[in-house]
């Protein structure tokens, strides 16, 4: 069974295979990270660590048994008890609900590691399944989301009042 872990340093080299392993897969539905990231990717995992250990944001991974990476799971802006949500699952681990359960999961976390309120993500129209995982993890539609925030895309923001994950 996968485990959501917060992220840790050890995790670099398994989130640069997991990265490298579905860039085509995931560029059929959300924009590409670029040749940059992944030439500096070192340094950006350092300065992901550095942000997170300040609380502006909580990056989590989904370690599977053999120690590899089935997804990544974002809190980030954060602030004054509010989150935006980012995440995205390997291939392999698509369509058999690891990316519902997680959001849920982190959902909890986000309320009793976080101190947050509300979750916000945002999705472009033709991205079903991250539109699915949303309103399965009971998070609401809010409202159109600006093409630059889901690189340049149509879509939407969805919301999630958090009161009711708490423990």
């Amino acid at each position: 069974m996968p485990d959501l872990q917060l992220v840790r340093a050890e995790h670099g080299p398994a989130i640069l295979t997991f990265e490298l392993d579905n860039r085509e897969y995931f560029a059929e539905s959300i924009s590409d990270r670029g040749d940059d990231y992944f030439s500096r990717f070192t340094e950006l995992h350092h300065e992901l660590l550095a942000q997170q250990a300040t609380g502006a944001c909580a990056d989590y991974v989904l370690v599977e048994n053999d120690g590899g990476i089935a997804g990544r799971f974002n809190l980030y802006r954060i602030h004054e008890g509010t989150a935006d949500l980012g995440y995205r699952v390997a291939r392999q681990a698509a369509g058999h609900g690891a990316a519902t359960a997680a959001v849920i999961d982190l959902c909890r976390l986000a309320v009793i590691r976080h101190g947050l309120f509300t979750l916000r993500a945002a999705t472009s129209d033709h991205n079903f399944a991250s539109r699915r995982v949303l309103i399965k993890a009971g998070f609401i539609l809010d409202g159109p989301a600006e093409p630059a925030e889901i690189g340049g895309k149509q879509g939407h923001w969805y919301r999630k009042n958090l009161s009711a994950a708490a423990p």
